[in-house]
């Protein structure tokens, strides 16, 4: 059974981290399409995200007076990324599929031009280059089956994170 501290902290996280995903997509949306291929709001958003699944474990432990299993601390930042993620993906759905379908287009050819304009810099062959905007020609990276499978990666990748802090947020005396 899930503790209900871990449940409801969980659940509250997932949707602070779900709406703060929407924000962030929504204010490079709303300022400039282009952000989209800049590496910084990446790892801005990484760290955003990490300060707050440091935020969710501190505040549980705190709830739980101290003791905090390993389990309880994996199964809290684990709720908390699978709804954040969830309302991430399905707030993408809606902008690029229903919102405004035109801008998947124009985010995507940006990605294309970064990719291209990458892999001339580190020297890729001509046909290589080629090959490889050809096929993500062929792509609808934003198509609700792609975002959704992007999720399971998301969320796969998180995991690894949720395993890193619920080792470091455990509580030294318990033995689970």
């Amino acid at each position: 059974m899930i503790n209900e501290i871990v449940k409801k902290n969980g659940i509250t996280f997932g949707v602070i981290i779900g709406v703060v995903s929407a924000l962030i997509t929504a204010t490079i949306y709303a300022v400039d399409l282009n952000l989209f291929t800049e590496w910084w709001i990446g790892v801005l958003s990484i760290l955003t995200y990490l300060i707050l699944g440091i935020a969710l474990l501190v505040k549980t432990k705190k709830e739980l007076n101290g003791v905090f299993s390993f389990k309880n601390a994996f199964t809290t930042y684990f709720i908390a990324i699978v709804i954040g993620i969830l309302i991430s993906v399905l707030f993408n759905i809606l902008l690029f599929n229903v919102i405004d379908p035109s801008a998947k287009e124009a985010v995507n050819e940006l990605i294309i031009k970064y990719s291209m304009n990458m892999m001339q810099k580190l020297g890729a062959p001509a046909s290589s280059i080629n090959e490889a905007i050809a096929k993500m020609k062929e792509n609808d990276p934003y198509s609700p089956i792609e975002l959704l499978k992007g999720s399971i990666f998301t969320i796969l990748f998180s995991s690894l994170f949720g395993l890193i802090l619920a080792a470091f947020f455990k509580s030294k005396s318990t033995q689970e």
